[in-house]
C-alpha cells in the first residue's frame, strides 16, 4: 500500500497499467492475512482460552472433591476406632466391678467351690461373656465354669498384669487349640473357611481357625492370696458387634442415594466379622483384602485413607492395624461406603461442563464470525478497490454505502475521495488539452512542464485521500489494540498460558499498522492525540471496581470503600482507570489467602493547590525497603515470570502527566497503601 499514492496520480487515461501481477498477489496475501488473524482474535478465547481454563477449574475440582471424601472416610474410621475402644474400656470396668463386689468376696472366700462356679457363670451369661474364669498369683485356675484344662491360657501379658494389680483388657489372638480348651463350640464358632478373593496375596490356607478375643483381665483378692478374673468374648463371627459399629459410623440418610457404609473386622488379612456382602444375602466372611492394603496396614503399620477394591467393588476405605497385649499386628478395622455413586456425580457434573461449554462455542462462534466478517469483508472490499487503482482504473469503488462503523465510513469516504479524484481528473486533462494546443507550436518544453504540473497536482489529491484513509483506519486498530491490553490485564497469570496467542495477535495487528504506516506519513500527527474531559473521581472508581470483582470473590477479599469527595478532575478516563486497575490487581495478589482492599478519596490541597487524594491499601504481605525503593523502575518485578514490571512505572508517567503525584509506603507483614494526588479542575 505504500505505492497507492504516485501509482494512482502518476496515470493518465489510456496509460498501461503497471504490475498488475503484483498488485493482485498483493490483495491476495493481505485478504488472507486479515481474514485468518480476525479469525484467530475471534475465536481463540472461545475455543483455547475458555476450554483451558474449565479443565484447570474441573481438575482443582475434582481434587477437592477427592479430598472432601477422604476427610469423611477419616472420621468414619475415628468414630469405629472410637467404639472398639469403648467395647475394651466397658468390658475392663464391668469385669473390674465384678471383681470388687461384696457377692463376689463372700463366694470366693466362702471355700464353696460348687458356689463360686456358679456365680461366676451367671455373671459370665449377664456380661455376655464366651468364657470366664478365676486364677490365683501362680497362674493355676482355680474356677472355670466352662472348661478344665487351662494350659496355656494364663501366658498373657493381659493376664500378668492383672495378677500385678493392674486392670488391662486387650484384643488378642487365640489358637485353636487354646479356644478348644476353653470350649469346643468356640473352636467352631471361630472356624471360618477362607474364599478365593480378587488381588489377594498368594496363600495355601484353606481356612482360619484363630479366633480374634476381647480378652480382659481384673485383680481380685481370694482371701488373703491376689488373683485375678479373666475374661473373653470372640468376635470372629460376631455380627451384632460390627452391624452396631456400621449403624454408628453410617446411619440412615448419611449417605447419597445408591451409596452403601460398611464395616469389617479382620484377623490377619481374612475378614471374620463384616456386613460386606459377597451375594446378595451372604455376607463376605472369609474373602481377604487386597495385598497392597495388608501390605501398607498389616507390613507397615499404616493408616490406609483411600480408595479401595472391596471384595467385589470399588469403595472409598480406611483400614487401621489392630494390636494384640504383645504390640504384634494381628488384624485391621475397616470402614468404607461404595465409591460408584461418587464417581457417577463427578461424570455428571464433568459431562454437564463439557455440554455447556459446548453450548457456549455453539452459540457464540457464529456470532463472532459474524463481527469478524463485518470487519474483513468492508476491509477486502477497500483493498480490492485500491489494487484497481494502482492498476489505472480511476472508476473503481469499494460500493460501500455510508455504515455506522469506522471500516465502513473508511471504505465510503474512499469512494468520496476516488470520486474527487475522477472528477479532477477528467478537469485537469481538460486544461491540460486546452493549454496544451495552446502552447505545442511554441514550446515543447511548455509542454513537459505541463505535464510535470498534471503529476504534482494528482500527487496532492492522493495525499488527501492517504490521510483519510490513514486516519480511519487508525481508529479501529487502537480500539482492538486497547482492548487487547485491557484482556491481557485482566487475565493476570493467565497471560503466561496463552502468551504465544496473544504475541501472535500483537504481530498481526503490528502488520496491519504496517500496511498503513506509508499512509500515516500524510496525516498530522496531532491529530491522533487524546484528548481528556473533566470527570468526577467518586464516578470514575466505582465504575473500575466491577473489572476486579471476579479477582475478589476468588480469594474471599472484602473490599472497604470510603469516597467522601465531588472533585472533578481533567482526565482521560481510560488512563486513570487503567493506574486504578493496576493498584487494585496488585494489591489483590498481595493477599492469597484473603484480606481487606481499603480504597479510599478525600479532597486535599497541595502547595496551595485543590485536588483529591486516592488511597489504595492491604493487608497483604507488604514490601521491605529494597523493593519499595524501586517498584515504579522499569522491567522491575517480585512476580518472576509473571509480570513484565512496567505497570508501576506507566502509572507513574500517566499520574505525572496530568500534574498529579504517586507515592508508595509498605511495612513487611502489615500490607502497602499507594496514595494518588491529581489537581482539581479548575472553575
Amino acid at each position: 500500500m505504500s505505492d497507492i499514492g504516485p501509482t494512482a496520480g502518476g496515470l493518465s487515461r489510456g496509460e498501461p497499467p503497471r504490475n498488475k501481477t503484483a498488485g493482485v498477489e498483493a490483495l491476495g496475501d493481505k485478504g488472507r492475512s486479515v481474514r485468518v488473524r480476525l479469525l484467530a482474535i475471534a475465536l481463540l478465547p472461545t475455543l483455547v482460552v475458555l476450554p483451558i481454563f474449565l479443565v484447570i477449574a474441573a481438575l482443582n475440582w475434582s481434587q477437592r472433591f477427592d479430598n472432601l471424601l477422604i476427610t469423611k472416610i477419616n472420621g468414619d474410621l475415628t468414630i469405629a476406632h472410637q467404639y472398639l475402644s469403648r467395647i475394651l474400656e466397658s468390658s475392663g470396668q464391668e469385669l473390674q466391678a465384678f471383681g470388687q463386689s461384696a457377692r463376689f468376696a463372700e463366694t470366693s472366700n466362702s471355700g464353696n467351690d460348687a458356689a463360686l462356679l456358679s456365680l461366676l457363670d451367671d455373671e459370665r451369661a449377664a456380661q455376655g461373656l464366651d468364657f470366664l474364669y478365676l486364677v490365683d498369683i501362680t497362674g493355676k485356675v482355680l474356677a472355670s465354669p466352662r472348661f478344665s484344662d487351662a494350659r496355656g491360657l494364663t501366658d498373657w501379658p493381659v493376664v500378668e498384669d492383672a495378677l500385678s494389680g493392674q486392670a488391662r483388657q486387650q484384643i488378642d489372638l487365640f489358637r485353636p487349640d487354646q479356644l478348644h480348651a476353653l470350649s469346643p463350640d468356640l473352636a467352631e464358632r471361630a472356624r471360618v473357611a477362607l474364599v478365593p478373593t480378587k488381588a489377594a496375596a498368594p496363600t495355601e490356607r484353606t481356612e482360619e481357625g484363630r479366633g480374634m478375643i476381647v480378652h480382659s483381665a481384673a485383680p481380685v483378692s481370694i482371701g488373703a492370696r491376689p488373683g485375678a478374673l479373666v475374661s473373653g468374648v470372640l468376635l470372629n463371627r460376631n455380627l451384632d458387634f460390627i452391624d452396631t459399629i456400621n449403624e454408628l459410623v453410617y446411619p440412615k440418610a448419611s449417605l447419597p442415594e445408591g451409596s452403601q457404609g460398611t464395616a469389617t473386622l479382620f484377623l490377619d488379612d481374612v475378614r471374620v466379622s463384616t456386613n460386606v456382602r459377597l451375594f446378595q444375602n451372604q455376607r463376605a466372611l472369609g474373602t481377604r483384602v487386597s495385598q497392597v492394603v495388608r501390605d501398607a496396614v498389616l507390613g507397615q503399620g499404616n493408616v490406609w485413607l483411600d480408595r479401595a477394591f472391596v471384595v467385589n467393588d470399588w469403595y472409598v476405605s480406611a483400614y487401621e492395624p489392630i494390636t494384640d497385649s504383645f504390640g504384634q499386628r494381628i488384624g485391621m478395622l475397616y470402614v468404607g461406603f461404595l465409591d460408584a455413586p461418587f464417581s457417577m456425580a463427578k461424570k455428571r457434573a464433568f459431562l454437564t461442563l463439557a455440554g455447556g461449554l459446548a453450548a457456549v462455542v455453539l452459540v457464540t462462534i457464529p456470532i463472532f464470525l459474524r463481527w469478524a466478517r463485518q470487519i474483513f469483508n468492508p476491509l477486502e472490499n477497500v483493498l480490492r478497490t485500491i489494487t484497481r487503482v494502482e492498476m489505472g482504473d480511476l472508476g473503481a469503488r469499494t460500493g460501500t454505502g455510508p455504515l455506522p462503523d469506522e471500516i465502513g465510513r473508511v471504505a465510503h469516504q474512499m469512494d468520496l475521495l476516488l470520486d474527487q479524484i475522477e472528477e479532477h481528473d477528467r478537469d485537469l486533462h481538460r486544461r491540460i488539452e486546452e493549454r496544451t494546443r495552446e502552447l505545442r507550436i511554441a514550446n515543447q518544453q511548455l509542454e513537459a512542464t505541463t505535464k510535470q504540473l498534471i503529476v504534482s497536482e494528482k500527487l496532492a489529491a492522493v495525499g488527501e485521500i492517504a490521510a483519510g484513509i490513514a486516519h480511519e483506519i487508525n481508529n479501529p486498530i487502537a480500539v482492538i489494540q486497547g482492548n487487547l491490553d485491557v484482556i491481557r490485564n485482566e487475565l493476570g497469570k493467565l497471560d503466561l498460558e496463552v502468551s504465544d496467542e496473544f504475541r501472535l495477535i500483537d504481530e498481526q495487528i503490528h502488520s496491519i499498522f504496517v500496511i498503513v504506516n506509508k499512509l500515516l506519513q500524510f496525516t498530522r500527527p496531532d491529530e491522533y492525540a487524546d484528548t481528556n474531559e473533566a470527570y468526577h473521581v467518586a464516578e470514575v472508581i466505582r465504575s473500575s471496581m466491577p473489572l476486579v470483582q471476579h479477582l475478589l470473590n476468588k480469594v474471599s477479599i472484602r473490599l472497604d470503600l470510603h469516597i467522601e469527595t465531588n472533585t472533578v478532575i481533567t482526565i482521560n478516563r481510560t488512563e486513570i482507570q487503567q493506574v486504578l486497575i493496576n493498584l487494585f490487581v496488585n494489591a489483590i495478589h498481595a493477599m492469597p489467602d484473603g484480606g481487606t482492599l481499603r480504597v479510599a478519596a478525600v479532597d486535599e490541597s497541595q502547595e496551595g493547590h485543590s485536588g483529591v487524594k486516592i488511597s489504595v491499601s492491604d493487608n497483604g504481605k507488604g514490601m521491605n525497603a529494597q523493593t519499595l525503593a524501586r517498584i515504579f523502575d522499569p522491567f522491575f518485578t517480585t512476580k518472576q515470570g509473571e509480570g513484565s514490571g512496567l505497570g508501576l512505572s506507566i502509572s507513574r508517567k500517566i499520574i505525572r502527566r496530568y500534574g498529579g503525584t504517586i507515592n508508595a509506603s509498605s511495612t513487611p507483614g502489615k500490607g502497602a497503601c499507594f496514595v494518588i494526588w491529581l489537581p482539581a479542575e479548575k472553575a
